[in-house]
């Protein structure tokens, strides 16, 4: 009915029109240019929207992808992590661990990893570097560092950067095996000179829980004198050393084999953490994407529903005013 009675009305006023001046026409403040623009408004207000939900969606797709890669590392790390813990433990066994001992020398090496979106565990292992430098450091002391991982250098390099001895990037591009670490510790042990060794990293738990933890390695010459004076080395005393090699000799190998056993064991746990936080943080991060596209499903519905009311009443009102008009 409405439309048989615009067509009506443009069939009568059509002669009318064709008279008037071609600048009466096209005034840029006719009634037709102002519904237009309303008309594009009201659809570009809708097709953001659109854009943005399809954007949301794109990164949902992202994330729960990251999430599920994240699961098959963390599985193929994580049984070599818990029978790594057996390299370790005889060590500390033997020569006892004491992170509190007080010595001229310290270097903190600190493990992170190369890539974000895992949570808060490179900036945990960064406090607690900073935390270790301000209390072993002082008057005739020395402390540097031993970064492996882009993170944290990256934050590092920023206040600590005279303090930096030696950075590694890149450790876990390819699977993490006992000789690549091996290697990594020898080089850390040619280029630095230390009292003890502070290795920095997140011991994994669960995939929602980890610990920020310091292992301890001293060098051969404060264990003979932490030995002499009654120190609290484990069960060291306790073993009578035969054999051609001199104590300290014994104690050499002893030292670096422990630092390159509990370098094994520490990134592998800090992977395994890396990898669960990162499977947290992608899951926290899914469910926030589907939340907030249900908002805009509701948004773009409500504008849409709010459009199709706006253009029946236009269409109402006109008809009626052309009813009124006869």
């Amino acid at each position: 009915m409405a439309m048989a009675v615009f067509r009506r009305e443009g069939r009568r006023l059509l002669p009318s029109i064709a008279a008037r001046p071609i600048a009466a026409i096209r005034s840029p403040l006719s009634s037709s240019d102002q519904e237009e623009g309303l008309l594009g408004l009201r659809s570009i207000s809708t097709q953001v929207v659109r854009n943005r939900m399809k954007s949301v969606k794109n990164i949902q797709k992202i994330t729960k992808a990251m999430k599920m890669v994240a699961a098959s590392k963390l599985r193929a790390v994580q049984g070599r992590a818990e029978n790594s813990r057996g390299l370790w433990q005889p060590f500390t066994a033997l020569l006892g661990d004491n992170p509190s001992i007080d010595v001229k020398k310290s270097v903190v090496v600190t493990l992170s990893s190369d890539k974000g979106l895992c949570g808060g565990i490179n900036s945990t292992v960064v406090k607690v570097s900073r935390a270790l430098y301000k209390l072993n450091s002082g008057p005739e002391k020395e402390v540097q560092f031993v970064i492996v991982g882009e993170k944290a250098k990256a934050i590092m390099f920023r206040d600590s950067k005279n303090d930096i001895v030696l950075s590694v990037t890149e450790l876990n591009k390819n699977p993490l095996n006992y000789a690549q670490v091996s290697v990594l510790a020898d080089d850390i042990l040619k280029n630095v000179e230390f009292d003890a060794l502070r290795i920095v990293y997140n011991k994994f738990h669960s995939v929602v829980a980890f610990l920020p933890t310091v292992s301890t390695v001293l060098s051969p010459e404060i264990i003979e004198k932490e030995s002499e004076i009654g120190g609290k080395l484990g069960e060291l005393d306790s073993y009578e050393i035969e054999g051609g090699e001199t104590k300290g000799e014994i104690l050499q190998n002893l030292a670096e084999f422990q630092f390159s056993c509990v370098m094994f064991n520490a990134v592998l746990e800090n992977a395994c953490s890396e990898m669960g936080a990162r499977m947290s943080a992608m899951d926290s991060s899914s469910r926030n994407a589907g939340e907030m596209l249900d908002r805009l499903t509701l948004t773009y519905n409500r504008t849409r529903q709010a459009s199709i009311t706006t253009e029946l009443i236009e269409i109402i009102s006109g008809a009626s005013a052309l009813e009124a008009a006869k």
